[in-house]
């Protein structure tokens, strides 16, 4: 769908060139002879931006922008006026307005301010979005996105939380497990007590098992004390077995008796303990596999999964990428005290077309990375890692006898049109830098985007 410009002039023929001239790039055109009816229309009907002249015999275009922006703040308004009325525009900045332009008009630079403003547009309505759906998300639990994927496994969560059962969550790595088993445990009727979590791939054999149960002192070479284990730290509340696929199976005996009998030993001891814990427990590993290879305990197996959380891949739910990296930006901008208002459009692509093989944890490092060199107050494309920026979606890519993509024996115009989609990607679809780096003029560079239809 087009974007439609409101043209304001009381000069007919004026009013008339101009609806022609933005007709032809591509915009759908509604006229007002003056502020009054202007105004009125906003009132009435969606505009994408105003283009207005100052001087007018009626309402001028000082009181119409404040009329408009009454009703619509966020409607870009961009004011066209005679050289000896600077003043006036400049006043006209202070009150809203998006930008002035000074007669005779400079077509090439009309478009250029037509396209910003109705992309900042899109974007400060996009962030605003945005961010409400993180405000909305802060009440939750802490998971977030909108896709049915994540909806389905909130309610499982939310259906599962106040129960005492043992819950095994699945997924690759850096998919937000850790968050998963935080949110069972906020949710449930252990929250006031401790959610204590053991990384079982961090630690040696010996130094795991003393970690999950404690020890007595002299029961090893450094146990200069007793050392109560995460088993009783956690005594009432909530035990987070991360990486449980990594645990020796020596220890996986033990474990098991814990969860069945409420009882643990300290190394060392012969005395059992009683402990109160509710286990959560997280993998990336194929537990029924492991158990086929006798990797990994079937009764263990079959204790921890009374209830299996998968959480799902990251490319499995690609339209929670905006709000995740929304997420990811406010929060590595606050940190490196930058104001970035969002992601360019391009930047955007990139991220939605890439298949994130490090889930979230990737795209949280990548919004980092391009949180700390980005220079404007937007994120643009080549900030981005090298293989996200130039990720495309698999139907578009051609694949080269080693595996690459390759324009090689493609009809010219499709080099050509591949050659500007990319240059474009590149500078955030900045066209008088993809003009600049492409080698010709902004003209020729809007003539081919006509031509093969990406405006």
């Amino acid at each position: 769908m087009s974007n439609t410009v409101l043209v304001v002039d009381d000069d007919d023929a004026h009013r008339g060139m101009l609806k022609i001239m933005l007709r032809s790039w591509g915009y759908a055109v509604d006229e007002a002879s003056d502020g009054d009816e202007a105004v009125a229309l906003v009132r009435e009907k969606a505009f994408d931006a105003v283009l207005t002249d100052v001087r007018m015999a009626r309402m001028d275009g000082i009181h119409a922008l404040r009329g408009i922006l009454e009703y619509n703040p966020a409607l870009p308004v961009v004011l066209m006026t005679a050289y000896s009325s600077v003043e006036t525009a400049v006043e006209a900045l202070r009150l809203g307005a998006y930008d002035y332009l000074v007669k005779p008009l400079d077509f090439e630079a009309l478009r250029h301010t037509l396209e910003q403003a109705i992309e900042h547009s899109r974007l400060s309505v996009e962030n605003r979005e945005l961010r409400r759906q993180l405000t909305d998300a802060a009440a939750g639990p802490g998971i977030l996105g909108r896709s049915r994927a994540i909806s389905e496994m909130l309610q499982i969560i939310s259906t599962v939380a106040p129960t005492e059962a043992t819950v095994l969550i699945t997924g690759e790595s850096g998919t937000g497990k850790e968050l998963v088993a935080r949110a069972l445990h906020e949710a449930g009727n252990r929250a006031h007590k401790p959610l204590v979590t053991v990384n079982c791939a961090a630690l040696a054999e010996n130094l795991l098992e003393s970690e999950l149960f404690g020890h007595e002192k002299g029961s090893f070479t450094g146990a200069d004390r007793r050392r109560e284990g995460r088993f009783m730290q956690a005594d009432g509340g909530t035990l987070f077995l991360d990486e449980i696929g990594e645990m020796p199976l020596s220890l996986q005996a033990k474990l098991l008796r814990a969860l069945q009998q409420g009882e643990i030993q300290r190394v060392g001891s012969d005395a059992p303990m009683l402990v109160d814990v509710r286990v959560l427990a997280a993998t990336n590993r194929d537990l029924r596999r492991e158990v086929a290879q006798k990797r990994f305990r079937e009764d263990l197996f079959f204790r921890l999964n009374v209830i299996s959380i998968d959480v799902p891949p990251l490319r499995e739910r690609a339209e929670d990428i905006p709000l995740l990296a929304a997420h990811f930006l406010e929060r590595f901008a606050e940190r490196n005290r930058k104001s970035i208002k969002g992601f360019a459009p391009q930047a955007l692509d990139s991220l939605l077309r890439y298949s994130w093989p490090g889930n979230v944890r990737e795209l949280e490092n990548a919004v980092e990375r391009a949180v700390i060199l980005c220079t404007g107050d937007l994120i643009l494309g080549p900030e981005l890692p090298a293989g996200i920026a130039g990720a495309t979606a698999p139907e578009e890519a051609h694949a080269a006898p080693g595996g690459e993509a390759s324009l090689a024996g493609l009809p010219l115009d499709i080099v050509e049109r591949k050659c500007i989609e990319e240059t474009l990607r590149q500078v955030g679809d900045n066209k008088s830098e993809a003009a600049r780096r492409l080698g010709i003029t902004r003209a020729t560079l809007h003539n081919k985007l006509r031509k093969y239809g990406l405006e």
